[in-house]
């Protein structure tokens, strides 16, 4: 119902302010800009889909590899002490919790392509504990909720594009997107266990965060010794190295248990293209709406009145033009990322706006995106609570990045 609310918002709301610019500012093109943008995202639904077909294919391939040979059975058994305080609704030692992991451990590698279909196998495994197939369950809650959140060791595609647009140091906004992510997933967590009466302070769950604590502080050891300038290299050359060994362990543990490695892909790889197929709907509502919303100049309306409120309650106002990258990121991820390139051509790579705004765009991820992939794959159209604490984290994270960023960068 929430989404239901919120997608005929972005056209209605677009609707309202394309007519005030036609009747009062003379703009006779706007609801051309309006139907273009609906045929332009409708186009890029299909092809997003299409374009995660082979994707899927390959690592839904690889997981079915490590489901018949054992692997994710045992990744469940061992990560079932912490996993099972933050989805106590599943079993121990199910195989959701290993495709949870491996989910997780992607998105923090910043391997986008390795996390999309490993937490569609995640979802499609969490389904099969949901007692209402239409309506989220409160580990499918969880699990979205981490994943919006965007928790992210080295945003190797942001320094990128810092590099590309000639940044003098590139990597300067790693510690702060660091620091920004992890407080977005913290709040987004801590806010779906008060909504599901999870104990988070109990052993395990303190163990973790200790650990993950003790993680980052050796990253940013690393990252201070061996230099800004190398750090992007490396971190590109270690998630690689990675990926390819994660591929290679489950192809040689499959050999190892005597399974059929390549009838185990096939199988597995027969599922992304019915699960590619199976978004296609939600995608196309999504991106239209978000399209939509965007072509009227909504989000201008929006950041020039947060704008215009923040300078009368006299506070610095520097901060401003990153807000349209902050705020595009919970609807569209390609969106984002074209504000904040816009955002580093006019203020300048190095400026405080445009290191801001690639600290808000780290700060979290896609959130509707995430809703429409994730839960459009099983047929979820009841989402409770998981879009409100979606957006949550993600306010919190933009929150995060301007503080964060007045300390670090101003």
């Amino acid at each position: 119902m929430v989404l239901n609310y919120i997608w005929v918002s972005f056209f209605v709301i677009a609707f309202l302010v394309a007519l005030g610019k036609s009747l009062f500012c003379g703009d006779a093109g706007i609801f051309t800009d309006l139907v273009n943008a609906t045929f332009d995202a409708s186009k890029g639904a299909f092809e997003i889909s299409i374009g995660l077909t082979g994707i899927l294919a390959l690592w839904l391939g690889i997981l079915s590899i490590g489901e018949r040979s054992g692997l994710i059975n045992a990744l469940s058994r061992w990560l079932s002490p912490v996993f099972c305080r933050l989805f106590p609704d599943v079993p121990k030692g199910h195989p959701a919790l290993g495709s949870i992991f491996m989910n997780l451990a992607a998105n923090m590698l910043g391997l986008d392509n390795a996390a999309t279909p490993m937490g569609l196998k995640a979802m499609k495994e969490l389904q099969t504990l949901n007692p209402k197939k239409d309506t989220a369950s409160n580990p499918m809650i969880m699990f979205l909720v981490i994943n919006t959140s965007g928790l992210i060791l080295i945003p190797v595609s942001i320094m990128m594009y810092r590099a590309q647009l000639g940044a003098a140091q590139p990597t300067d906004i790693f510690i702060p997107t660091l620091l920004t992510t992890s407080v977005s997933t913290l709040v987004g967590v801590s806010i779906v266990s008060l909504t599901q009466r999870i104990n988070l302070f109990c052993k395990p769950i303190l163990l973790l965060v200790g650990g993950i604590a003790l993680f980052f502080a050796a990253l940013v050891w690393l990252f201070v010794r061996v230099g800004r300038e190398q750090m992007g290299t490396y971190s590109m050359s270690i998630a690689n190295i990675l990926l390819m060994s994660i591929i290679l362990f489950f192809i040689l543990w499959g050999l190892l248990k005597r399974v059929n490695v390549y009838d185990a892909f096939i199988e597995g790889a027969k599922e992304g293209f019915t699960t590619a197929i199976r978004i296609i709907p939600y995608l196309v509502a999504f991106l239209v709406g978000i399209a939509v919303f965007r072509a009227s100049g909504a989000l201008d309306l929006i950041v020039d009145g947060i704008g215009r409120g923040v300078a009368l309650l006299g506070i610095d106002t520097s901060f401003v033009g990153a807000l349209p990258t902050a705020l595009m990121k919970s609807l569209s991820g390609s969106g984002a990322n074209g504000l904040m390139i816009d955002t580093m051509q006019q203020y300048g790579a190095d400026s405080f706006v445009g290191r801001m705004s690639c600290v808000a765009r780290g700060a979290s991820d896609t959130t509707f995106y995430i809703l429409a992939v994730y839960f459009g794959s099983v047929g979820i159209t009841k989402t409770r609570n998981a879009v409100a604490c979606g957006l949550l984290a993600d306010l919190s994270g933009i929150v995060a990045a301007i503080i964060i960023s007045y300390i670090f960068l101003y």
